[in-house]
Order: structure tokens, then sequence, then C-alpha cells
């Protein structure tokens, strides 16, 4: 049985651990700004935003399923 051969950049960045070290961090970028679209956005402001939620998790889930 072969062992995994990694996938590095021309300059020499392990790929696989990269993409392992992303998945722990923590939130991506678009899920931060989907949870802003959920929350308030600041005390008192949820009553001026047009920030449809539900399109912005559709949207999540479908660039999500890109990966």
């Amino acid at each position: 049985m072969q062992d995994h051969e990694a996938n590095f950049t021309a300059a020499g960045t392990n790929i696989d651990e990269v993409k392992k070290k992303n998945a722990q961090s923590g939130m991506s970028y678009n899920e931060v700004k989907a949870f802003l679209a959920e929350t308030t956005g600041g005390r008192g402001t949820a009553a001026f935003s047009d920030t449809d939620i539900e399109a912005v998790r559709k949207k999540l889930q479908q660039s999500g399923n890109d990966e």
C-alpha cells in the first residue's frame, strides 16, 4: 500500500496541510458575512437592514458545495 503523497506548491507549501489548518481556524469570510446578516448588525439597526438572510444562506450552501 502506498502512502498518500502530499500536494505541494512550486514554493514548497504543503497544500493539504494548509487546507487542514484552514478548516480548523474558525469561520470563513462568507460565514462571518452570513452571521452578521443574521444578527442585528448593531444595537437598534436591524430595522435599516435590507439583507435577505435566506438568500445569503442559500448562496453559502451553494458555494460550500463547489469546494
